[in-house]
């Protein structure tokens, strides 16, 4: 039951990753929006009739920092994604199948991913350097948006990255264990007794 509710954890977060990372609201204007491998256009007050793209490969993407960005980002979701399967074939498996069932998963590769996520998330601001971005974004420069604004792609993005790095420490708490013997007091004398 505890890996099954795991797993639905691992799971819904590696989708919302999934969703950030392909949504094209991560920096915005009133007319245009990008994220790290989608963008959307529309005219002054219609945000209804957007015209979007896609970067269909890491050649389409319009500057170095952020194809390194989408490289690392990709693989920190890759490994989300791996993790979270790994976890749900883990709690579905027959108890038979897998004797050591309650020494569970490792949390590394969940710590790999959150660390790949972060790294990917502080490159991307690089990239509003590029000319495509100080095209949408008037004066933007390394971690400065111009005109743009930080939209909910990039926020959902942290959001994930922050849970993934959590989720391992509420998994796997850290038990201490107390060495030793205990000692035993007299409460008539007030010595130890052995």
């Amino acid at each position: 039951m505890e890996g099954s509710v795991w797993a639905a954890l691992e799971l819904s977060l590696t989708c919302i990753s999934a969703l950030s990372l392909i949504s094209p609201v991560w920096f915005q204007t009133p007319t245009f929006s990008f994220g790290v491998l989608t963008y959307c256009s529309w005219s002054q007050g219609n945000s209804w009739n957007q015209s979007c793209g896609t970067f269909r490969s890491l050649g389409d993407i319009p500057d170095s920092a952020w194809k390194v960005s989408a490289a690392i980002l990709l693989g920190g979701w890759l490994l989300l994604a791996f993790n979270a399967i790994f976890l749900l074939s883990w709690a579905l498996a027959p108890k038979g199948l897998c004797p050591r069932r309650n020494s569970g998963p490792r949390p590394g590769v969940q710590i790999a991913a959150a660390t790949a996520t972060m790294v990917g998330l502080l490159v991307f601001p690089i990239s509003l350097a590029s000319p495509f971005a100080k095209e949408a974004c008037g004066t933007s420069s390394v971690y400065h948006g111009g005109q743009c604004q930080l939209g909910w792609g990039y926020g959902t993005a942290v959001l994930s990255a922050v849970l993934a790095s959590l989720l391992p420490m509420i998994q796997f708490p850290s038990k201490t264990k107390v060495q030793g013997r205990p000692i035993l007091f007299s409460s008539n004398t007030e010595k130890t007794i052995t």
